[in-house]
């Protein structure tokens, strides 16, 4: 039987799971976009790395079938199944307090980044530099100038992505706390996630 785990609006959450576990990440509204991180258990020095997936695989972002790579180029997560449209980003850091500021906004406002810090706090693990996440759901457009610019997401109520640890892991999650760019769709108010492990 497995735990399922409710991911509060804006909130973070870590999770060790051993080789062979699933997690199923359920965008229970359809919209909110989940910042996502993978660390190797036994050496948090070896992390998943937008970077290396792009270029293991040869493209922007991964599908059903395909794994997710670590820094020194090795599988760590396999992207088992995906009930949404499959548009998820690689490109976009986490958003932190300087993106924030950078947007206008003034004071303190909860981020992606701090998410990652607390979630591994929680399981008494500091690591220096936040790598790159996989920014699941997100959708940011190409444009014909190679610009970028951030849309709201196409995926709907109930949309299921099913990921399979490929080694030993921590992963973190964070309900991006994202409200002025229309990262978390049209009405850009975050919302809850649920988390089943299996």
């Amino acid at each position: 039987m497995g735990e399922t785990i409710l991911l509060p609006a804006r909130r973070g959450k870590a999770v060790r799971m051993k080789r062979d576990a699933r997690i199923h990440v359920i965008n229970l509204h359809g919209q909110q976009v989940v910042d996502t991180w993978a660390l190797n258990a036994d050496d948090p020095d070896e992390v998943m790395s937008m970077e290396h997936t792009r270029s293991c695989l040869d493209k922007l972002s991964p599908t059903a079938g395909d794994s997710l790579f670590t820094n020194r180029r090795r599988p760590i997560l396999l992207l088992e199944a995906d009930t949404s449209p499959g548009v998820h980003d690689t490109l976009l850091s986490a958003c932190d307090e300087d993106r924030y500021r950078l947007l206008g906004f003034k004071g303190k406002h909860g981020s992606c980044t701090e998410n990652f810090h607390t979630a591994l706090a929680a399981l008494d693990m500091r690591v220096a530099r936040i790598p790159s996440p996989w920014n699941m759901f997100e959708n940011v457009l190409i444009g014909p100038d190679r610009g970028l610019a951030i849309s709201p997401p196409v995926s709907r109520p109930g949309d299921t992505v099913t990921l399979r640890a490929l080694m030993n892991l921590v992963v973190v999650f964070s309900a991006c706390p994202m409200d002025i760019a229309p990262t978390n769709g049209l009405d850009r108010t975050p919302r809850d996630v649920q988390l089943r492990l299996e």
